[in-house]
């Protein structure tokens, strides 16, 4: 059996990346699953590849109505809403604070944030309604675990996504319904193709290894499933114990001993 057979999910910004690999392996496990993404052309294709378990929704995480109408949508077609997993965002231009004039601010804060908030809500109105309980899956980031320089509107926005979901835990949990996050570091997708990943591996993570979409979507996953059922409030770092500190052999070269001064 899979891990979420007989479930109803819809995953945000499900059309790309994490997102893209979530919904494929929810599929594979069982799920019905809405594709919630602005990407007609990627969504439609990836939900048309994978037949009647999945369904593309154009939406706008950051309207209301947008997302409600998601949640309906996922409602109609497959009869009801057990998982959601809040995946949409956007990182903004990478500036340092200085010299950041932070016109996207209202973007990044817009769809990184506020956009998990209506998801969240009008998520957890549903499975209220239905009495059935549920699980909710924000995706935040190293970034908004760590304190770190440049793109501070999107630092802001996953820090407040990860506080944002601790607070709702506590809100819903008297319905059955549990919200954690996962929190990818390290993982090449859109949002950080301009960086050289194996650099940043190499200085930063402790473990070696490159990080796929489908390491995070495996999270996702087990936090969606009956496995986390007493997992709440959470936050589960995909980040190759980035946020635990700096590699031992990194740390062995910044503490080397200093060579004694010669006599002259």
């Amino acid at each position: 059996m899979g891990e979420l057979d007989g479930k109803v999910a819809i995953v945000t910004g499900g059309a790309n990346g994490i997102g893209r690999a979530t919904v494929e392996l929810f599929v594979a496990e069982g799920a019905g699953v809405v594709i919630a993404d602005l990407d007609e052309d990627a969504g439609t294709a990836l939900a048309d590849g994978l037949g009647d378990a999945a369904a593309f929704v154009r939406t706008d995480v950051g309207d209301r109505d947008s997302i409600e109408a998601a949640v309906d949508r996922a409602v109609q077609r497959f009869g009801g809403l057990h998982v959601m997993y809040n995946n949409a965002g956007v990182s903004g231009v990478p500036r340092r604070f200085l010299k950041d004039t932070l016109a996207d601010f209202d973007q990044v804060i817009g769809v990184s944030l506020l956009g998990v908030m209506l998801g969240s809500q009008a998520a957890a109105r549903r499975m209220v309604e239905q009495g059935t309980g549920g699980a909710i899956v924000n995706t935040a980031s190293l970034a908004g675990i760590t304190p770190g320089a440049g793109v501070m509107s999107y630092r802001v926005a996953k820090a407040g996504v990860i506080h944002f979901t601790r607070c709702l835990a506590l809100e819903v949990a008297e319905h059955g319904i549990r919200a954690n996050v996962v929190a990818p570091a390290n993982i090449a997708t859109a949002i950080n193709a301009g960086f050289d990943m194996g650099r940043t591996i190499e200085v930063t993570q402790p473990l070696a290894s490159h990080g796929t979409p489908e390491d995070a979507a495996q999270a996702a996953l087990y936090l969606a499933s009956d496995r986390a059922r007493q997992v709440t409030g959470t936050v589960l770092p995909v980040d190759g114990g980035t946020s635990v500190g700096i590699p031992v052999q990194r740390m062995a070269e910044i503490m080397r001993p200093r060579t004694p001064p010669t006599d002259p």
